[in-house]
């Protein structure tokens, strides 16, 4: 009698997982962007349609650096306790990491990110 095929598992899916190597290079790029830019903002998003995004970034590819991904990764990046901060009160915006939210990092004052993410 033939085996059914009903029973069977079937992934649709070929994507592999993200290790260790990939959560290690975000890690060192939030940090080194830590380092580079003065100022660091957490923004908060819903429903973000690609296009809008898109322009955000591509009107601040020169002075900014966005990171958008897991909030874990982002709050051990950034240090979750004073000692092991990358860079001075830091770790102050480790609590705001929760939800739909990605980092900013930028060269440019409130104002102007104020301006920029209105038009």
């Amino acid at each position: 009698m033939p085996r059914s095929k009903r029973q069977r598992l079937v992934t649709l899916s070929k994507v592999s997982k993200k290790g260790r190597e990939w959560k290690e290079g975000v890690i060192e790029n939030v940090r080194e962007a830590a380092e580079k830019y003065p100022t660091a903002y957490v923004f908060r998003y819903k429903d973000m349609k690609n296009n809008t995004f898109k322009q955000i970034r591509e009107k601040l590819r020169d002075s900014s650096r966005f990171f958008l991904g897991s909030n874990k990764v982002l709050q051990v990046s950034l240090g979750r306790e004073p000692s092991d901060e990358v860079r001075e009160n830091i770790h102050n915006l480790v609590p705001f990491l929760k939800g739909h939210v990605g980092l900013m990092f930028t060269e440019l004052t409130e104002e102007q990110v104020r301006f920029v993410s209105r038009n």
